[in-house]
């Protein structure tokens, strides 16, 4: 039997999504020769909700558990990458996992698991997450989770050139041990995915980012994000942060209504911030709601909060911490 834990994920907010046809930006002289890279972004691993998954040999391949279908059918595309298209039957029993399409990265971190368990039961158990990825059909955009399950903590990932399986990681950080994250997940429609997904990003494709819209969430990101976290500056790295994902929500909000999903994440991330807390945002394409504090005990009390004070009805509204280390294997 094999046995993997995997963290779950959240999405900061992308950094580009540039024109269809636009291969090169230009430099000081407006000559195109830096190639265009899209997508990228900033996100990080969390503990809870964390997907458990394990596997063991069977007479016929099966799933159980919750998200067993999808389990199954990554199951089927990893083995059929798989040298002389053999591997033995698995019946994959999916312990826990995140909510889907909330914004918590369940979809990758689920096909990443099963890829991962596969390989050790093919005998090739090293095979990197991002050569997991393609494998599975994940990181085909935005691949966080991807760089996540391999390596955990605050993550930066540069974005895809137009040859490229999987985007390049740019920065791995620890998160601090003593901060706090409180997500919230707000009731309403699930984020996109699947075709509405595929179809938001056709119509921002003739809506690109603005140049000078990626430019300022470099500039929050070098000169704010990742320096506040290198010196454990909780204040700056939640201004910082909440002015990145807005940013962000701003650029998508022709697709997704407003700089939020709903009404209901919009009232949630105000209600965090008149409680003081700096960094709030919304995870992906949401519902999903974090916010970061500086200890349990301040977490522990907006959470409650946020159960009495705000429509959520029974929603869930939980307190976790970064998780510094990727996946877990074992037997």
């Amino acid at each position: 039997m094999i046995r993997v834990t995997a963290p779950a994920r959240l999405h900061f907010g992308l950094l580009s999504l540039p024109a269809d046809g636009e291969d090169f930006w230009p430099d000081r002289h407006g000559e195109p020769v830096l190639p265009v890279r899209r997508f990228g972004g900033a996100g990080l691993m969390i503990e809870n909700p964390a997907l458990r998954l394990r596997v063991e040999p069977a007479a016929d391949w099966s799933a159980a558990g919750p998200l067993a279908d999808r389990a199954l059918d990554f199951a089927h595309r990893f083995a059929a990458t798989v040298t002389g298209g053999i591997l033995a039957p698995q019946r994959l029993v999916i312990e826990s996992a995140p909510p889907e399409h909330c914004g918590l990265g369940s979809g990758t971190q689920l096909g990443l698991a099963v890829g991962r368990a596969l390989a050790v039961a093919a005998s090739q158990p090293d095979l990197r997450a991002v050569e997991l990825a393609p494998r599975v059909g994940r990181g085909l955009r935005s691949a966080l989770g991807v760089h996540g399950f391999a390596h955990g903590g605050f993550l930066v990932e540069s974005g895809k050139r137009a040859e490229q399986a999987v985007s390049t990681l740019a920065v791995r950080l620890p998160f601090p041990e003593t901060w706090r994250v409180v997500v919230a997940v707000p009731p309403g429609e699930p984020g996109r995915h699947g075709d509405r997904e595929r179809e938001a990003f056709r119509q921002l494709r003739g809506r690109p980012v603005p140049a000078c819209t990626t430019a300022a969430l470099c500039r929050l990101l070098l000169l704010g994000l990742l320096p506040a976290l290198i010196e454990r500056d909780l204040d700056r790295f939640g201004e910082a942060l909440y002015d990145f994902n807005a940013r962000v929500g701003e650029a998508f909000a022709p697709v997704q209504g407003g700089t939020y999903a709903s009404r209901g994440v919009a009232e949630v991330v105000a209600f965090v911030r008149r409680q003081g807390v700096r960094g709030v945002g919304q995870s992906s394409w949401g519902p999903a709601v974090f916010a970061i504090l500086d200890d349990e005990e301040r977490a522990g009390d907006l959470a409650r909060r946020l159960r009495r004070e705000v429509a959520l009805g029974e929603a869930p509204v939980f307190v976790t911490r970064g998780c510094n280390h990727g996946a877990e294997v074992g037997e």
